[in-house]
């Protein structure tokens, strides 16, 4: 159930504490201000109902309840704000009772668990994030009364959250994924009259085995490491084969059981299995190419994050890094060198795409904000610059 709007924060025991403690520094102050705007809760409303609409059933009313969204917003506003992860901002907010006025947590109220907002988080989704950004930016320019006259470009690469990929350690995850995945499936689906026959097999110990034996190979000094290396990269991808072949025949299985009640679970069990199976059979076709020492195109380098792509930057230390390609604009009120302004939400691309292509999309978002500055000052103007920079403005 979708709460939006947070309880009052303060409460007796607030009277008893000193009138500094409960008045907030003036930077929060100015934020709690912005943030009070009810305008900012609607693309969090608009996100529950088209999950509504997805789903078939009213999520908002249904379920137990959440979080305030006017506290998780706040809490996110902290943790951008303070470079925090998950767990110190949960314990910062928890020992202060000004960050705890500011998210709305009354004294006597238990902040949320980290996991909780970071559910929040995956849930809600980077293009609900996006337009939060964009209300933000809207409601304190009215309030400031801000006059765009210049906007700073630039691109950057944001890592993606991967290890290194290597095509046998990829495969090893594609077949602890695949089996993970149908073992969930045949618990929740094999309950009742109709038992399905297909299941995968769990082969992540041979594979590990090939991993161990990689490795091994790998600092030894002879010569003939690297055929050694390619035939067990060879079995590792022949391993994920298999797996590949019993999860499309559990999928397929599936879809024909989809009958009656719980036709709509069993076709988007089908739909999530063939969607792994399909990523996996990727990694099998790099393995094959990887062993034919055939170029490779679009390579994936992870399976839980389909869109990261290896990006070579050219630097010594870090010559090549994973994830994607972000631009990034900043529009000032005045030319005038380190003036601040309003970050826009970035825009980006998978693979490593040239800042020209991403600066169509940065000028639509300056359009949709209504923002025309009268000069422009790109550090992306160069047609054959490649980003170069992981520092964000």
């Amino acid at each position: 159930m979708l709460r939006l709007y947070a309880s009052q924060a303060q409460s007796l025991w607030d009277e008893l504490l000193p009138i500094e403690v409960q008045e907030l520094p003036e930077d929060l102050r100015e934020i709690d201000a912005l943030l009070a705007d009810p305008a900012l809760m609607a693309p969090i409303a608009a996100h529950w109902a088209r999950e509504a609409e997805q789903r078939g059933r009213s999520s908002a009313i249904d379920g137990r309840p959440t979080i305030a969204m006017q506290t998780y917003v706040r809490l996110m506003v902290l943790k951008q704000r303070s470079r925090w992860g998950y767990e110190t901002l949960m314990r910062e907010v928890s020992d202060s009772i000004h960050l705890r006025r500011f998210c709305l947590i009354a004294l006597h109220e238990r902040v949320p668990c980290e996991s909780t907002v970071r559910k929040m988080t995956r849930r809600l989704g980077a293009q609900t994030v996006t337009e939060l950004c964009r209300e933000v930016i809207v409601a304190a320019a009215r309030e400031r009364r801000f006059r765009p006259r210049a906007v700073r470009i630039d691109s950057t690469v944001v890592a993606a959250d991967v290890r290194y990929p290597t095509d046998a350690g990829l495969a090893s995850d594609g077949i602890r994924a695949l089996a993970r995945e149908a073992g969930k499936l045949r618990a929740r689906l094999s309950k009742g009259r109709a038992k399905l026959a297909a299941k995968v097999r769990d082969r992540s110990r041979a594979a590990g085995r090939r991993l161990r034996e990689i490795s091994r190979t790998l600092k030894s000094r002879s010569g003939e490491r690297k055929d050694r290396v390619m035939k067990l990269t060879s079995d590792a991808g022949k391993l994920l084969e298999r797996s590949i072949g019993e999860a499309r025949s559990l999928a397929k299985e599936l879809r024909a059981k989809a009958r009656g009640r719980g036709a709509k679970t069993k076709l988007a069990a089908a739909r999530r299995l063939d969607e792994l199976t399909d990523r996996c059979d990727k990694v099998a076709e790099q393995v094959r190419k990887r062993v034919a020492g055939e170029k490779i195109e679009d390579r994936l380098v992870s399976l839980s994050d389909p869109d990261a792509r290896p990006i070579r930057k050219g630097k010594r230390g870090k010559p090549t890094e994973f994830g994607y390609v972000s631009q990034i604009a900043e529009v000032t009120s005045s030319t005038k060198p380190g003036q601040r302004g309003f970050v826009l939400p970035p825009a980006s691309a998978a693979g490593n795409p040239h800042e020209n292509e991403l600066l169509s999309d940065t000028v639509a978002e300056l359009q949709a904000l209504g923002m025309s500055p009268a000069k422009s000052r790109s550090t992306a103007a160069s047609a054959t610059k490649r980003p170069t920079s992981n520092s964000h403005h």
